[in-house]
């Protein structure tokens, strides 16, 4: 099978080029065009295909994460969009939820009503109503009215519609003949139903997202139409298949109707390839870090499993996105990154980008402010002779230094330190980023290795590592196109949902089974539009529950097979299970409310083969040259002697000591001093980072304080997030009115929960209220109720419930939460 990915980044378009059979695989990169992304594809597919020495006939799969979704959103310059909602429901979008983006700001706009989706006077109702639980029809949908609406919203020049109406979950007639209607009245227009995008339960999130689709929609088809056009001209026959944020692949046609779920298509791809080179190496836990010359992505997978968020943390920017997806963080720092400072005399770098167009001063395509490219060749980690991959363009050093000397100037120093402060700089932003990814939420870093992806990820891992303390760096062998890679090492999925709503125990066998054969119907329909053959196919059962009064659910595997109450049982059985393992506590006696049923298609791909390098060259034979090169040394600039060496002449089992800088066409990476490279038997280049020499009697180390300090942290957001999950409050659930948190033995503050601002402060007191009424009177396996306003900060309807921690029978702290009276026990 030939294959090939295409990531388009803000800087560069990756491709990569995969022979199952041959077990070959090619690399191209051009030019990223942000004015029609389309343009740089077209133009890599061109030069990829050549250099595989084949056409784009002969390619049986082509894969493509784009970000057109995501910048469409973020840079608010989506369609104009029209929403038909029922009578009553015209504000959903903007009144939203009660929490607000930042509970400690006392002056904040609120971006979903700032830049809204979809303008006031664009929400038009119409006079029907659909009731729960059954889905019946209580007020017919007055279709003479909802024409009247269409037209209205046609003449006031909206180019999508999205029709998000109450409990259309449940029965979608009336969203349906709407959409019929609007394609009657308006067929140009572009058409999101709620009943088709999310047919879930909870209206502000179901109409914020399905206004969201409508609102990329337009913009995105539209690239999607023109690039599938322009491919099928040069002779591909088939349908792209487009990465979803879900770390699954759908075709194009799908992806069209559905753009929402693409928000994270691009940064995927990477976090996948990662996992995949690790994988060939033997590593389990990896954190990936992707940077490409605009933004650096970031993302976790341990013990080999994608982190997945919640969905209810589903956000594309400001906005509600109720889709599935992967856990990945994205900062402003690549090597368009610019170097400036500011009005303060702060020395900055980014997030703001020379990008592709000019790029940065060293391309002599009319940049002026120097970046983080520019930088690393002052320095002397990238050769001036070399050409950067698929742009063809010479580096001009002088041009970097005269752009870098302006900034040297305002800080009074060198340009070599002045731009080492630069990468400095950098270098802190991102271990900060990867810091929140891992250790703040209670993952040691020296339990993973880290994966220099992307075009400069190799310029900076290996100094991160050092700072977290990661034991080693893996550089895999296309380092600079792992996104592309990352394409082609996933399968094609899709999902398929209904909400039922109903207790578990109450549950009609018949009519269960036959919704779950419903969807699993539609799945296999799905599949054999996509000629997927039977042994390529997966079907899996999956169901959202929680304890009956509870406001969120989780998720969940359930049997295949006839469902009957031995069915009903162990599915009970698996919820119990799954509660216990998200939350910590099952209530065994408490009754199971059926959310949401599920199916997960799958069509397995063929497995992505690893190209091993077959050189049998000698490290002197993959010498390039010996060159001064300028590293960081305890904070100073040290220009060192460097040996460059040439990756594609470097064979399996090789192995040698830094300073060294290692170049291939699609990154470079930077080995310091005292790190140590192995080739090994993938053909991933394993760099392991020095041990930092520490005294038994300096066990304290900033690495450890900082894990300590994130686990505590991690610790009392889980507490509160234990709180919101579980709560049956709505108090809890939508204005976060609780307080959870870790204190030492005199009852001060270790970790608090970000939660109601009016909690802050309050729960040492209360802790401290507990020990001073107690005194010595607290022992191992209390649980102490507190609401004593006299004793704390509190009132008599919050509930305080401490728990005393024990070490070795000594009291060495307290936990606490505190809430209405009938939610704070989740936090323990």
């Amino acid at each position: 099978m030939k294959r090939i990915g295409v990531d388009v980044g803000g800087t560069f378009t990756d491709l990569y080029y995969s022979d199952d059979e041959s077990r070959t695989g090619f690399v191209e990169k051009v030019p990223s065009t942000p004015e029609d992304p389309s343009i740089a594809v077209v133009d890599g597919l061109k030069r990829l295909v050549a250099k595989a020495g084949i056409t784009l006939a002969e390619v049986d799969q082509v894969v493509h994460g784009t970000t057109v979704a995501t910048n469409t959103a973020l840079t608010h310059k989506g369609a104009e969009v029209g929403m038909i909602t029922t009578e009553g429901f015209r504000d959903i979008l903007h009144i939203a939820r009660h929490k607000k983006p930042h509970n400690f700001s006392l002056q904040q706009d609120l971006p979903w009503q700032t830049h809204p989706l979809v303008k006031r006077r664009h929400r038009l109702t119409v006079n029907e109503r659909i009731t729960a639980p059954y889905g019946d029809v209580l007020r017919a949908l007055d279709e003479d009215e909802v024409r009247d609406r269409v037209l209205e919203l046609k003449a006031a020049g909206v180019e999508a519609i999205a029709v998000c109406l109450l409990h259309s979950y449940l029965n979608p007639v009336h969203e349906q003949r709407i959409g019929e209607i609007v394609r009657e009245e308006f067929p140009e227009a572009y058409l999101s139903l709620s009943s088709d995008i999310v047919p879930l339960y909870r209206e502000y999130e179901r109409f914020s997202t399905t206004a969201l689709n409508a609102y990329v929609g337009p913009r995105v088809s539209r690239y999607l139409t023109r690039l599938q056009n322009e491919i099928e001209s040069l002779g591909y026959e088939r349908e792209i298949l487009l990465m979803q944020s879900s770390g699954g692949m759908v075709p194009i046609n799908e992806a069209a109707k559905r753009p929402v779920s693409l928000m994270m298509s691009g940064p995927v791809g990477g976090l996948i390839g990662g996992l995949w080179a690790g994988e060939q190496s033997g590593f389990e836990n990896i954190v990936t870090l992707d940077i490409g010359g605009t933004s650096a992505d970031i993302g976790v997978a341990y013990q080999g499993e994608l982190r997945m968020r919640h969905l209810l943390d589903t956000k594309i920017g400001d906005y509600q996105a109720m889709i599935p997806m992967v856990d990945i963080d994205t900062i402003g720092a690549g090597g368009g990154s610019i170097a400036y400072v500011d009005q303060g005399g702060v020395y900055r770098v980014g997030p703001q980008s020379a990008g592709a167009d000019p790029g940065p001063v060293c391309y002599n395509r009319g940049g002026e402010e120097p970046t983080s490219t520019d930088a690393q060749l002052l320095l002397g980690r990238l050769r001036p002779e070399r050409m950067l991959a698929g742009s063809g363009i010479d580096l001009r050093p002088d041009l970097s230094k005269a752009a870098m000397q302006k900034v040297a100037d305002q800080l009074d120093m060198s340009v070599e330190e002045a731009a080492l402060g630069a990468l400095q700089l950098q270098k802190y932003g991102m271990t900060q980023a990867i810091e929140e990814n891992s250790v703040r939420r209670g993952y040691d870093p020296r339990d993973f290795t880290l994966v220099a992806a992307g075009g400069a990820g190799g310029l900076f891992a290996c100094e991160i590592a050092s700072e977290l303390e990661v034991p080693n760096v893996l550089v895999p062998a296309n380092p600079g196109i792992i996104a592309a890679l990352g394409l082609l090492a996933t399968d094609e999925r899709y999902e398929f949902v209904s909400t039922v709503r109903f207790p578990l125990a109450d549950a009609d066998c018949p009519s269960l089974q036959a919704s779950y054969e419903e969807l699993e119907a539609t799945a296999n329909a799905q599949l054999d539009t996509e000629n997927v053959t039977p042994e390529r196919r997966k079907l899996q059962r999956l169901a959202d529950a929680r304890y009956e009064g509870q406001g969120y659910e989780i998720r969940f595997d359930v049997p295949d097979g006839e469902i009957n109450d031995a069915w009903l049982a162990e599915a009970e059985a698996r919820f119990h299970a799954a509660h216990e393992e998200e939350y910590g506590h099952r209530f065994s006696h408490s009754a199971v409310e059926l959310i949401n049923i599920r199916v997960e298609a799958t069509a397995v791909m063929t497995e992505l083969p690893a190209v091993k390098p077959t050189t049998q060259a000698s490290l002197e034979d993959a010498l390039l040259e010996t060159r001064d090169v300028t590293f960081d040394v305890s904070g100073k600039p040290a220009t060192i002697a460097t040996p460059f060496y040439d990756r594609e002449k470097l064979a399996i089992g090789q192995s040698f000591e830094g300073p060294a800088i290692v170049e291939q066409y699609d990154a470079t990476t930077v080995v310091p001093p005292g790190f140590g490279v192995t080739i090994d038997e993938a053909g991933n280049m394993v760099i392991a980072c020095p041990a930092n020499e520490a005294s038994a009697e300096d066990l304290a180390t900033p690495i450890l304080m900082r894990v300590i300090g994130g686990a505590l942290n991690s610790a009392a957001k889980e507490m509160a997030s234990v709180l919101f999950r579980m709560a049956y409050s709505s108090i809890i659930r939508e204005s976060e009115d609780l307080g959870a948190g870790l204190f030492d033995v005199d009852g001060n503050v270790l970790a608090e929960s970000d939660s109601t601002p009016m909690f802050m402060g309050s729960m040492p007191k209360i802790v401290k209220g507990v020990i001073s009424e107690l005194g010595d009177n607290i022992n191992e396996g209390d649980i102490i109720l507190h609401n004593d306003p006299y004793l704390g900060a509190t009132h008599s309807p919050d509930v305080a419930i401490i728990k005393p921690i024990f070490y070795q029978g000594q009291l060495v702290g307290f936990s606490g939460a505190s809430g209405q009276l009938i939610d704070n026990g989740g936090a323990h």
